[in-house]
């Protein structure tokens, strides 16, 4: 197991180097560069922006500057914004708990509606219940996710009035159900795709759980059919899920920008979008190595529990 553990670590950690030096290098040879607002200020002067660039080291070689900037995150030095000086650190950790909030409330419907519209799928092969659950999951996958939102925000704010258009609380409440109210609509939206993918691939694997000879096994034993399914069935079909559920953080996260955007929850994915047209390098490759940080972690939590729940992986 401590062998498996740091062949995942030290992937993890070489994965992350080249997240870093990717981003680093594709934002630092944009058009303008880090100083590209600053250019655009009518009272900053060429000899002004060069100064600035001499003191924030950015008239250094590139991979010089990389190495400086790796080396203060190791330290714990983000940097700071170029929009009003804070801690990078201090910039998403205001944001870090809405989107939180957001995906881990829309990870757990998907993973709910997504189970279940799955396992009722392979159970009922082949009825109208597996053939509206296929329709819909193609339609889910086909569609993107601010059609989605917008068509919510129609519906359900402008004709019926049922849940705010946008933010995460009304100014002046900010109450426990204030909160719930706002993130009902963004979280529906943003997990309708994933439970697309949840029910697809959950419904494969209770198809072939039940396909398996020792469900035969339990059959012959006259075990009742539900018996069956809750014992047997569900617990071998949720082990690749896991797998699943690490590998969906990414799209997870991709679908928080856009939602985040479409109903202005100030969260991560839209402090990315307005540090990305502010110029705000700093803010950006802060972002960017936290979220590749979040996805390594969730893919490495869910390799650690699926060995440790499934021998053969630790074998392996």
């Amino acid at each position: 197991m401590s062998g498996f553990l740091l062949n995942r670590l030290s992937q993890s950690i070489v994965l992350l180097v080249i997240v870093s030096i990717i981003g680093f290098t594709v934002l630092n040879l944009m058009p303008g560069g880090p100083l590209a607002q600053f250019g655009l200020d009518p009272g900053m002067t060429q000899k002004d922006v060069e100064r600035l660039a001499e003191q924030l080291g950015l008239n250094r070689p590139l991979w010089i500057q990389y190495l400086d900037w790796a080396w203060r995150l190791i330290q714990g030095d983000w940097g700071h914004s170029f929009r009003d000086g804070s801690s990078v650190l201090t910039v998403i950790g205001r944001h870090l708990s809405a989107t939180l909030l957001l995906m881990g409330t829309s990870t757990a419907l998907a993973i709910a509606i997504g189970s279940w519209i799955g396992i009722r799928g392979a159970t009922h092969r082949y009825s109208l219940f597996d053939y509206c659950a296929t329709v819909g999951a193609m339609v889910a996958l086909s569609v993107p996710t601010f059609w989605f939102g917008l068509i919510g925000i129609y519906i359900f704010t402008l004709k019926l009035g049922w849940v705010p258009a946008g933010n995460m609380y009304t100014i002046g409440d900010g109450s426990v159900l204030d909160y719930l109210h706002h993130l009902i609509l963004p979280s529906l939206v943003l997990s309708l795709v994933h439970v697309a993918i949840w029910s697809r691939y959950m419904r494969t694997a209770t198809l072939d759980a039940l396909s398996q000879d020792f469900i035969k096994t339990a059959r012959a034993k006259g075990l009742s059919e539900r018996r069956i399914l809750l014992k047997h069935v569900v617990g071998n079909a949720l082990l690749p899920m896991i797998t699943l559920a690490g590998m969906q953080l990414p799209s997870i996260l991709t679908g928080a920008l856009v939602t985040e955007t479409v109903f202005t929850w100030p969260g991560m994915g839209r402090l990315f979008l307005d540090s990305l047209g502010y110029s705000d390098y700093p803010v950006v490759m802060g972002l960017l190595i936290f979220s590749a940080i979040l996805v390594v972690l969730g893919n490495l939590i869910a390799d650690i529990v699926i060995a440790t729940v499934d021998p053969r992986i630790r074998l392996a």
